[in-house]
């Protein structure tokens, strides 16, 4: 077990290169095995969901080589089961995508029922739905869900709720369904864009993601590419938060500015400047930050995986903020570690009303989820003083090289076992 500990106070400078983006990366790893020839990914990004992904689909019989960290090569021909062990999916939860791609390909899956970081109740109902409209027999027995079907049939879906999962897993199983599909209210994210365009490369006919309709002409077969994964725009976000929460001026490098559209948006507001290049946004912060009014929505809305920075910059903000989490509604349980460290936030419901305060002290936090985490590293590189942030597992599961992506713009930042009080001593006595 291990923790961060960093010292507050230095304003981040330089640039920093964004790795590809976790969620997109999920999503076509496990449509890498819809076909029996060789896949080749690139710009996959090396952090502990992918590689527990990897590791289950292994398990099942695809064969996995790394050419490089962050490129693997996938073949999914010699699959041997259809069933995928518990003790990987309870990791991640968007192991689920195997659902879709097995269902797909093999017209059967048994998948565990997925895990994940705790934030709130995200049930698979519309990922069940479009499989039973799809022609499946979805069971559900001993936390296992089990699908069959003799064949798939296109058919019209409405989604009930936009759902990035639901979306891309039965826009998977349609694709190797016979006839036409459409799924209507569905996900616009940039991942599901980025899964569409590699079904594309590999044959399928995918047309209309990114908007609220996607259409499916089913193929018989997918053959073989070689894709790179989209950049991480709640990456990107979270260096961008950290830039004007350190009062830093950081070039955020291998990013889609128009991904990031509604967090630039935000900073602007609040007075931070943005400045957005063809594969790069920069970002100033010059001075304390004003206040505002942010609602997670669906995308192109501000991310709900980007709430817990936007309200840690808003703490240490002037004036009054709104924060109101419409996405899940348990995604305010870092708001006690930063009240811990002189933030000032009360919680109702699906609301955090902040008051802004001159500045946060360093003291030991524990994150509770990936993005809470990220978020309370923020809060304690802008704090004053010495920050530990413990249960840091979560914050590796979708930040690749983050310690030294930090130190690379000016951090002082280390990663030291937990427990281990002369590590934090000598931290504490450092010279500065």
């Amino acid at each position: 077990m291990e923790q961060y500990i960093m010292r507050g106070g230095q304003p981040l400078e330089g640039e920093v290169t964004i790795s590809g983006a976790k969620n997109a990366a999920l999503g076509l790893l496990a449509a890498a095995i819809m076909t029996d020839d060789d896949v080749i990914l690139e710009n996959l990004p090396d952090v502990r969901d992918i590689r527990v992904l990897l590791q289950a689909m292994q398990e099942i019989g695809v064969q996995v080589e790394y050419i490089n960290k962050n490129t693997v090569k996938i073949n999914g021909s010699h699959i041997d089961s259809m069933s995928i062990d518990y003790e990987f999916i309870r990791k991640i939860r968007a192991s689920y995508y195997l659902l879709g791609a097995l269902l797909g390909k093999y017209k059967e899956s048994h998948v565990a029922l997925p895990g994940g970081c705790n934030i709130g109740s995200r049930p698979i109902d519309q990922h069940i739905k479009g499989f039973k409209a799809l022609g499946a027999t979805v069971e559900i027995e001993q936390g296992m869900i089990a699908t069959t079907a003799e064949r798939l049939v296109g058919t019209h879906i409405y989604m009930d709720v936009v759902s990035v999962g639901a979306t891309i897993n039965v826009m998977m199983a349609a694709t190797m369904a016979e006839g036409n599909s459409i799924i209507e209210n569905a996900a616009k994210e940039p991942h599901i864009v980025d899964v569409a365009n590699f079904l594309n490369s590999m044959g399928a006919n995918i047309k209309g993601a990114g908007t609220d309709v996607i259409r499916i002409k089913g193929v018989e077969k997918l053959h073989g590419t070689e894709y790179s994964v989209i950049p991480d725009q709640i990456e990107a976000g979270t260096f961008m938060c950290m830039a004007a929460a350190t009062k830093g001026d950081v070039v955020i490098k291998n990013v889609i500015p128009k991904h990031l559209e509604a967090i630039s948006a935000k900073l602007t507001e609040i007075g931070a400047v943005v400045e957005e290049y063809d594969d790069a946004v920069r970002v100033i912060g010059t001075k304390r930050l004003g206040s505002t009014h942010v609602k997670t929505l669906p995308y192109p809305g501000f991310p709900t995986d980007m709430q817990p920075q936007i309200a840690t910059l808003l703490a240490m903000s002037e004036g009054t903020s709104i924060v109101t989490e419409s996405i899940f509604e348990n995604r305010f349980k870092y708001v006690d570690e930063l009240a811990r460290m002189g933030a000032k936030i009360v919680v109702e419901g699906n609301t955090a009303i902040i008051d802004g305060v001159e500045g946060l002290s360093g003291v030991a936090v524990s994150a509770p989820d990936l993005r809470a985490g990220a978020a309370l590293v923020m809060a304690g590189l802008a704090a004053e003083g010495v920050t530990q942030v413990d249960q840091i597992e979560y914050i590796q599961r979708g930040y690749e090289d983050f310690e030294e992506k930090l130190r690379g713009i000016g951090a002082d930042i280390q990663k030291i076992p937990v427990d281990d009080e002369r590590a934090v001593r000598r931290f504490q006595l450092k010279v500065v």
